[in-house]
């Protein structure tokens, strides 16, 4: 087999940026963020902006895949630019928590809607209850096992080489992309006029506010029929906080298009093509996310039928979706509702074989074998791509000397199998979910000291080869430093505790620097 039969092209580095990026959060995450907001506008501009945003970062990271087209991609470039340490902290960061924490939520999500096809395998189906105390209690759920199972299967698939695993990738990110464009342009046709028999457009009304924005707060829960609650006005400070809270859902959607700068050296051309697939991919995934909350719009109201109602139904009775609309869809399932909506449960009376509740069920179930696919091809993404970093942190001495093997296939296995098990136990701890959003702050600062450090090398070394340069140097990363910093200031304001805990998570690799290299001249 020639070595290039073993490596990706531009087509399959540019499906692994969007696959990797695309998982279940686009079919989730604009609930929380209607509920934020309360605003059509707002809640478009926040997954704009958030595209906006990777796009300036993908730009300037494409400069610096250029000039450092090795195995490790931003542990790399931190590494030059800021020293040993600063790059084994972010490397730390990665293994424990923001690549192994994304893969354990991506593989629940994933078992977490086989359990609408499979009730017996769903999260509440226990193997083992043990309550140590009264406080304290240890559980284990069959959708843990098909998680971790998940996670095993896929990096078993990766130790085969980067041909079997270029191949799932294209499978299920082409698939997912064909599903996401199904509901699209239902959405867009209803968007510039068209009409669909028994759905109800929605988007003019969604828009209707002008730029008054809303959040919603509860007041009453009553058992698990409905919640009481009502829309408060958001104006000035308290909108600006709430768009920064929003933002991080749509920010954790739009993450991990970085993994591919992780394998350069399994890219053919990288010099060319990783910039290249950086752009296409990120550009890729901003597109299908702005469209796709578009179709939302078109597809559901954003705060239900009774845009100021207060009771806020939880259960899956007739006409449910409609009535809670985008902000309190059931589970936050926005992506299931909009499927729902599109085969006509807005009406109340059908001519339709199908009654209502036969309706509703075969939306959720569309939507919940999408979300399947979508995550599967996710994970495949960040296993592929996760395990080359370790192994050039190993390569450095900065990791276990054994995950920079590569086995018979040229492939680091031992460093997947690593992988495997500490995501594995993040999804038994149950653990993962807060991790994430500790580390999706985390994750933009990183970002945002990356990209400072394209600045800081054009200054350090202004004669280094540069085979790519970001367009619009210097303005286009100065514009997002910027962005990118108001956006973490306003987290860190407005979810201070999220933002400290990442910040400590980072930290906690400086220690670890200095225990591993104790014996080391530094």
């Amino acid at each position: 087999m020639e070595i290039n039969s073993k490596k990706m092209g531009l087509f399959d580095a540019t499906l692994l940026v969007s696959g990797s990026m695309i998982g279940s959060g686009i079919f989730i995450v604009t609930a929380d963020m209607g509920r934020l907001l309360g605003n059509a506008y707002y809640v478009i501009f926040a997954w704009v902006l958030t595209g906006i945003i990777t796009l300036l970062a993908a730009l300037s990271f494409g400069e610096l895949a250029s000039m450092m087209p090795t195995a490790g991609g931003q542990y790399n470039f931190i590494s030059r630019i800021y020293g040993r340490v600063t790059g084994f902290v972010y490397g730390w960061s990665v293994f424990s928590v923001i690549q192994t924490g994304v893969i354990a939520a991506v593989a629940m999500a994933f078992a977490k809607y086989l359990g609408v096809f499979k009730p017996e395998w769903g999260p509440n189906s226990y193997l083992i209850e043990w309550h140590i105390t009264d406080n304290f209690s240890f559980k284990l759920n069959k959708a843990q096992l098909v998680a971790v199972s998940m996670i095993f299967f896929l990096s078993l698939i990766n130790t085969q080489g980067i041909k079997e695993g270029k191949w799932i990738q294209r499978i299920f990110t082409i698939a997912k992309l064909i599903a996401l464009f199904s509901i699209i342009i239902a959405g867009l046709y209803l968007i510039f006029g068209g009409n669909i028999s028994g759905v109800t457009n929605y988007f003019s009304s969604n828009f209707k506010d002008g730029v008054t924005a809303y959040a919603f707060k509860s007041s009453i829960a009553t058992g698990n029929s409905f919640v009481v609650g009502y829309w408060e006005v958001l104006a000035g400070f308290g909108l600006l906080m709430a768009f920064c809270s929003a933002m991080v859902g749509s920010l954790f959607s739009s993450d991990a298009w970085q993994g591919i700068t992780f394998m350069s050296n399994e890219i053919k051309n990288p010099i060319k093509n990783l910039p290249k697939a950086l752009l296409f991919g990120t550009t890729l995934v901003t597109i299908v996310y702005v469209l796709a909350n578009l179709a939302f719009m078109a597809l559901l109201p954003l705060k239900g039928q009774d845009a100021h109602h207060t009771k806020i139904l939880q259960n899956t009775t007739q006409n449910v979706v409609i009535e809670n609309g985008i902000s309190h869809a059931v589970e936050d399932r926005v992506g299931a509702a909009a499927a729902t909506a599109l085969m006509g449960v807005s009406n109340k009376t059908s001519n339709n074989s199908f009654d209502q509740s036969e309706r509703n069920k075969m939306g959720l179930l569309i939507m919940s074998a999408l979300i399947m696919i979508s995550t599967f091809g996710c994970n495949n993404g960040l296993i592929l791509a996760g395990s080359r970093l370790y192994k050039a942190m190993a390569d450095n001495g900065l990791f276990f000397k054994s995950a920079s093997k590569e086995n018979k296939k040229g492939v680091p296995a031992n460093a997947l199998w690593m992988q495997a098990v500490w995501a594995s136990l993040l999804c038994l701890t149950g653990t993962y979910g807060d991790l994430l959003n500790y580390c999706t702050f985390a994750s933009l600062l990183f970002y945002i000291i990356t990209v400072i450090g394209l600045i800081k090398l054009r200054i350090d070394e202004p004669n280094a080869e540069r085979p790519y340069k970001v367009w619009g140097y210097p303005y286009l990363p100065i514009v997002y430093i910027l962005l990118a910093g108001c956006v973490a200031i306003g987290i860190l304001i407005s979810q201070f505790t999220i933002a400290l805990n990442g910040i400590i998570i980072v930290l906690t690799g400086i220690p670890i620097y200095y225990i591993i290299n104790r014996k080391k001249a530094i």
